[in-house]
């Protein structure tokens, strides 16, 4: 594995998009098809449909102004359930598409460079009101969750894979975003990995202020074991990998 210093990756972070992409050697440029907005799931796989965000507008909570001057992080949740709309709000206000996609591009209610949107958003499910303890996958284009699978000791597991920190446990969903790092990379090459955690940034505030709009709230969390996270999600670790997680739930 090769190493770099301190020094070459603050290099890294410094250097513009135009000085490190030899644009005439990106996938794009040399006609390559653009790899799918979204990862493909098998034919019959159990999915949940959403709340449609037509819908959203009944959800009560704060106003923009408000949810921007109280944004904090939470790592105490109360025992009430999300209900499965207030999740689909969450999942919408987080990687939702704004118009219907594309072939190889999608409009979504978060920026992404190039609208190229390298992440997935799996959620390890514990309180939800009418769906199992276990792992989902959010579906954007179909706006749907596929079912990945279900496990009663969901939140056993998402602690240990969060260095022990077991209040993760006590929140109703954990978001964690993986990234399939090709999207990007087929237009970007190796500036793709820069944006990729801009784009996770973009995320996670859309999560903070969502939750604050429905009187939830949430924590980002960037410690955590990568093989055990990546075996919680059952992706190889190498073409997809968690990036990213955030414990969200109802407060107090």
């Amino acid at each position: 594995m090769q190493h770099y210093s301190i020094e070459e990756s603050r290099s890294f972070l410094k250097d513009s998009v135009r000085k490190t992409i030899d644009f005439s050697r990106t996938d794009q440029s040399m006609g390559v098809a653009p790899p799918p907005i979204q990862k493909p799931y098998p034919p019959g796989a159990e999915r949940i449909d959403l709340v449609p965000p037509e819908e959203f507008s009944t959800l009560t909570g704060t106003g923009l102004l408000s949810a921007i001057a109280n944004r904090r992080s939470y790592r105490e949740f109360g025992k009430s359930p999300l209900t499965l709309k207030e999740l689909s709000f969450l999942l919408w206000a987080t990687q939702g598409l704004r118009e219907p996609a594309t072939a190889g591009h999608a409009l979504r209610t978060v920026p992404s460079a190039g609208a190229r949107h390298a992440l997935e958003t799996y959620l390890c499910v514990l309180n939800v009101t009418g769906l199992d303890m276990g792992l989902y996958r959010y579906l954007p284009v179909e706006h749907q969750m596929l079912v990945e699978y279900r496990d009663e000791k969901a939140g056993e597991k998402i602690g240990r894979a969060s260095f022990g920190q077991a209040w993760m446990a006590s929140a109703a969903v954990v978001f964690i975003w993986s990234a399939i790092p090709y999207r990007m990379e087929w237009r970007y090459g190796l500036a793709a990995h820069k944006v990729i955690l801009l784009d996770a940034g973009h995320v996670c505030q859309n999560l903070y202020l969502a939750c604050e709009a429905i009187n939830a709230g949430t924590c980002a969390v960037a410690a955590y074991d990568q093989e055990l996270t990546d075996q919680l999600l059952r992706v190889d670790g190498e073409y997809e990998f968690a990036v990213y997680l955030a414990a969200a739930g109802k407060v107090d």
